[in-house]
């Protein structure tokens, strides 16, 4: 398949285009930096306005969506929250744009949205047929589902609900590293908040799924079937790494550093599970934490 991807060189976009590579699909990264993509064909683009990119993305046979300013580096003071928002309606619009200039080709669609849809929700389980929750996460969320609907008349659409990505070399999981190899690590608050995470692996390899399945449309949450609490997550890591997890972070000190985005992503959660991926036949690869985290420490 000829597959034009954005955001192929952040964190789970890396991952992507070596496993769609592997799979022995033309791939080519939509791109602000070209001499910085080591793998697949880059693509010069803005994220906001057509250009010669915009040919190959509407010959495309797959447009896969991953563009988007990272929601964990800084305080979500108004400009930020506006550019995390317009980062991910710009380039989502700048695709279906594309698009729609070859409106009859087949082809698919598929657009990342994240698990802060469902807002803050306790100890609820929430499959697909779950309600949007409030907070920005929730909003931001809905509106970038809704640009990616727009494409519907002229592909197949599959939006993926990420949760968080564990992996490797980055993502959230580098950031938590330092305190809990120094043996400060422990429990956010009272660790009762609910963690719905999916391996780096398994993430490229629903979006390859949801990409070859003809069947497939419509919304699924992206994560791995067994959500575990703050506290359940922070005991694996200390496990994985040797270490002890016995300073528990008070929730004032978080909100204090990371104010509203401490509010809606650390001393909250989402009890997700994917119950469409499991109900068509997707087979996990890492279907618990301490292997997701074992793989992700310890992979040579």
């Amino acid at each position: 398949m000829r597959v034009v991807v954005s955001g192929g060189s952040g964190f789970i976009g890396q991952a992507l285009v070596r496993h769609l590579i592997q799979q022995g699909h033309d791939t080519a990264v939509l791109t602000r930096h070209p001499d910085k993509v080591n793998l697949g064909r880059p693509l010069l683009w803005d994220a906001k306005s057509q250009g010669a990119w915009s040919g190959d993305a509407a010959a495309a046979d797959a447009v896969i969506n991953l563009a988007g300013e990272n929601i964990g580096e800084g305080r979500w003071v108004a400009a930020r929250r506006r550019r995390l928002i317009d980062s991910r309606l710009d380039a989502t619009g700048a695709l279906v744009e594309a698009m729609r200039t070859q409106p009859s080709r087949a082809r698919v669609f598929v657009s990342a949205s994240a698990v802060g849809y469902y807002g803050p929700r306790g100890d609820e389980e929430l499959d697909e047929t779950a309600s949007r929750g409030e907070g920005f996460l929730a909003e931001m969320a809905a509106r970038w589902e809704e640009e990616a609907r727009a494409a519907d008349s002229v592909s197949r659409v599959v939006i993926l609900r990420f949760g968080v990505v564990i992996g490797p070399g980055g993502g959230a999981l580098a950031k938590m590293l330092l305190p809990f190899r120094l043996g400060l690590g422990g429990r956010i608050s009272s660790g009762r908040q609910w963690f719905s995470w999916i391996s780096r692996d398994d993430a490229a390899r629903v979006i390859d799924w949801a990409m070859t399945n003809e069947g497939a449309a419509g919304v699924y949450n992206a994560t791995a079937p067994g959500p575990v609490r703050n506290r359940e997550l922070t005991s694996a890591l200390a496990r994985a790494l040797h270490r002890p997890a016995i300073f528990p972070i008070p929730a004032i000190v978080m909100k204090v550093l990371f104010g509203q985005m401490a509010e809606e992503t650390l001393l909250s959660g989402q009890r997700v599970v994917p119950s469409r991926l499991l109900a068509n036949g997707f087979r996990f690869e890492r279907n618990a934490i301490d292997s997701a985290l074992q793989y992700a420490l310890h992979r040579r």
